[in-house]
């Protein structure tokens, strides 16, 4: 209880912060998944408030994720109606539960240090490019229509894109940007006792005033729905149809849900450790679980599908998080404010919320760590970067697959580079050729053992010492016998030790 209170204003600062940034992201993300508005707004709470009490991340908050809209369009179509995919989405719930019960929380640890990097980038190019549009007043997405755009004449793109800008947008994000940048910098530092009060908070305010003194369109403002009473806001909940568990197709995409959520997750668990000050390691196998929950009660109340994400996530850690009292307490606010204020809420500039997250993506994509990869070498900055491009080019888990099949290339090499070492006659006095083994060899280490075995020359002494190996490939041991059913006709000595034969 002391350190709650001890922390409070943390976390209380932090919240506030971190529901201004979720808001319109569970709204944008629900329209994108071609789901009910609401339904985005009811994953935020669930995700907040029941993932964040189950789960052990101290920082880390949950919430519809960018990354399964595309799953989710597709489930709906699939299945034929969103109270349809409800049920796979409670599905997908029990199956994560299992999964952390099982243990299989750990695989996120085999993720390599420059994906996840790489990831973390990646994740900020995409706000940033998001959030560009909003902040210009164009109506156009950038990042949806990313593609389309580089297909098109440049020149007839880039006059639609400037007579599509509204200046009063504009006059907003300039003035949003100005308060963010002096206050965190200036203001803050020349008054400490300031620092409970979050910039972003600052620039809601001014934007809601300003946007009563400026034009603003109604499709650059928030718009969440309005509940009159009680009963109206029980009406825009969705129920589960459980008549399709007689569909097959419900449960391929439980599954498929579930373990495309689950990697997000643990991805974001990795990335949101590595941005804690406090470097606090969460409890992965108790994540699974806690994500589970949250996806079990999400589709029996009409919710997105959740995972923990690191736009919320990097946001809590950039205002000083504590605890998960922050994410419960985010949680609670969009319940609250979705219930009391929503006509304040629905005067908030989408102009002011995308400054918001072009703060955010800016530090997510750090230049500063951007040079320090670079430095680190090419076996590092090729797959940061790569995955960087694939995650904007294509999707969050594709990025991040390619830049692992990338990173696991390098090590693949190095495994190939450095099956064994070989003693020269020179570095040697007592025997001609020493190959000493490394501690794995694999099949992949077939060629340049045997290249080394053919090149020995007639006539001379060689010692093969696998002594401290602790793994020696089938096929490793064929071309050692093959060796030395050979070494007699060519008048080759040969010795071995720690080379079992009974194995072949």
């Amino acid at each position: 209880m002391n350190k709650i209170t001890k922390n409070l204003k943390y976390d209380f600062s932090a919240s506030v912060v971190v529901f201004l940034v979720a808001l319109p992201l569970c709204l944008g993300i629900a329209m994108a998944s071609g789901a009910p508005l609401f339904s985005g707004i009811i994953a935020g709470v669930v995700g907040g408030i029941v993932v964040g009490i189950a789960s052990g991340s101290s920082l880390g908050v949950s919430g519809p994720a960018a990354g399964l809209a595309v799953i989710v369009l597709n489930g709906i179509e699939q299945l034929g109606s969103f109270n349809n995919f409800l049920v796979a989405t409670s599905l997908a719930g029990v199956l994560q539960i299992i999964m952390g019960l099982i243990g299989l929380g750990s695989i996120a640890y085999y993720f390599p240090s420059s994906v996840i990097k790489g990831m973390l980038s990646g994740i900020g190019v995409i706000i940033c490019l998001k959030q560009i549009p909003h902040a210009l007043g164009y109506d156009v997405n950038l990042a949806n229509d990313f593609n389309e755009l580089f297909h098109q004449n440049p020149i007839i793109t880039m006059q639609e894109t400037l007579n599509s800008l509204t200046p009063n947008a504009i006059i907003i994000s300039l003035i949003s940007l100005a308060i963010i940048i002096i206050w965190d910098k200036v203001i803050i530092n020349k008054f400490r006792q300031l620092k409970a009060i979050p910039s972003p908070l600052l620039v809601i305010i001014i934007g809601i005033i300003l946007s009563n003194f400026l034009e603003i369109k109604d499709h650059q403002i928030v718009q969440i729905p309005i509940s009159q009473n009680a009963q109206e806001f029980m009406e825009q909940l969705t129920l589960p149809n459980f008549e399709i568990l007689r569909n097959l197709e419900v449960y391929s995409l439980a599954l498929v849900i579930a373990i495309i959520a689950s990697i997000e997750t643990l991805l974001c668990v990795e990335a949101t450790d590595k941005l804690d000050p406090q470097k606090n390691i969460t409890p992965t196998n108790r994540e699974l679980k806690a994500q589970g929950l949250g996806n079990l009660v999400c589709g029996l109340i009409g919710g997105l599908p959740v995972t923990q994400v690191i736009v919320r996530s990097s946001a809590n850690i950039s205002f000083n998080a504590k605890t998960k009292i922050s994410a419960i307490l985010h949680g609670f606010f969009l319940l609250i404010c979705v219930i009391a204020i929503p006509d304040i809420l629905n005067m908030i500039p989408l102009a002011s919320l995308a400054c918001v997250l072009l703060v955010v993506g800016y530090k997510l994509i750090n230049p500063k760590l951007i040079l320090k990869t670079y430095n680190l070498g090419y076996e590092q900055f090729i797959p940061f970067i790569l995955t960087i491009a694939c995650i904007v080019i294509f999707d969050l888990l594709k990025g991040v697959m390619i830049g692992m099949v990338i990173a696991l290339g390098f090590i693949l090499m190095h495994n190939f580079r450095n099956a064994f070492d070989k003693v020269s006659d020179h570095e040697n006095k007592k025997h001609d050729h020493v190959i000493k083994l490394a501690q794995e060899v694999s099949f992949l280490n077939k060629g340049a053992i045997l290249k080394i075995l053919n090149d020995m020359p007639d006539n001379c002494t060689v010692i093969i010492d696998g002594s401290n190996s602790k793994v020696i490939d089938y096929d490793v041991y064929e071309i050692i016998n093959d060796f030395k059913a050979n070494a007699k006709s060519r008048n080759i000595n040969l010795q071995l030790k720690g080379i079992n034969f009974n194995k072949i």
